[in-house]
């Protein structure tokens, strides 16, 4: 993969945003080496079924090709479990962190799983980007493991949810288009196409004029992104009330 070029694959809502066989059969070329999916994926929160990861895994090995899956977002669903791609195919590649579920942003801490050929190359690449996690962040993660903490984290995980339940209709009723209910991360990707304008003049003008700050689609790809954004329910939900009822108010002063 050294020079590799990526070749980004539009998918829409009817895929709910995520990368399907028939669009690999369609974008393969014979420079193509494999695949990189999320599952939960940022923007839009959705996930990749046990069935669908067989099924992909199935399409990139037709190819003698790779899957490389990012479950960072694994443990942050709502109502599902999320499933790994390694139920599937051992010779996948995962790749994971602490930054998430855990809370441990900024730690730089993560791991990732790969297939017993491919561990010596990787420990080559290690060795020359960074050699190894910083032992004090180790050390942090072994917290992450403790009963207590695990009831803190998924204490957490269900207030992302609550606030995933109170936002996702609020929206919905000022007029965004939400496709697709994300199931899993803590973003919602909408479509402001019912309020005319680009995203990104769209961002600006509420982050100036109500202090509400959300982030154009034109960060996450290109396939219409143009008139999607992404909101994030980290904050708590009286602040996401507090936005909402910004929101509503900038709707009124917007022109596109």
């Amino acid at each position: 993969m050294i020079e590799g070029e990526a070749q980004l694959v539009p998918v829409g809502p009817q895929e709910r945003y995520q990368l399907t066989p028939e669009r690999v059969a369609s974008h393969w070329n014979p420079n193509s080496v494999g695949a990189l999916v999320a599952s939960p994926a940022n923007p839009t929160g959705t996930l990749l079924t046990r069935d669908e990861l067989a099924a992909l895994s199935s399409a990139l090995k037709a190819r003698n090709g790779h899957l490389v899956v990012d479950e960072i977002y694994h443990g942050l669903t709502y109502g599902v479990d999320a499933s790994s791609v390694l139920e599937v195919d051992n010779e996948a590649f995962v790749l994971n962190s602490f930054s998430k579920y855990f809370g441990m942003t900024g730690w730089r801490l993560g791991w990732l799983v790969a297939p017993p050929e491919a561990v010596a190359d990787l420990e080559k690449l290690a060795q020359n980007l960074y050699i190894s996690a910083p032992s004090m962040a180790q050390y942090a993660a072994l917290a992450c493991f403790e009963p207590q903490t695990l009831v803190i984290l998924e204490q957490r995980r269900a207030e992302f949810g609550r606030r995933r339940d109170f936002l996702l209709p609020a929206l919905r009723e000022l007029g965004f288009g939400i496709a697709v209910e994300p199931e899993g991360a803590f973003y919602l990707y909408a479509d402001i196409s019912a309020f005319g304008g680009d995203a990104f003049a769209f961002c600006k003008h509420f982050l100036e004029t109500e202090h509400v700050a959300f982030t154009p689609g034109l960060d996450f790809g290109r396939f219409q992104a143009g008139h999607h954004v992404r909101f994030a329910y980290t904050q708590s939900l009286p602040r996401l009330e507090q936005a909402v009822e910004r929101i509503a108010c900038g709707l009124r002063s917007w022109s596109a």
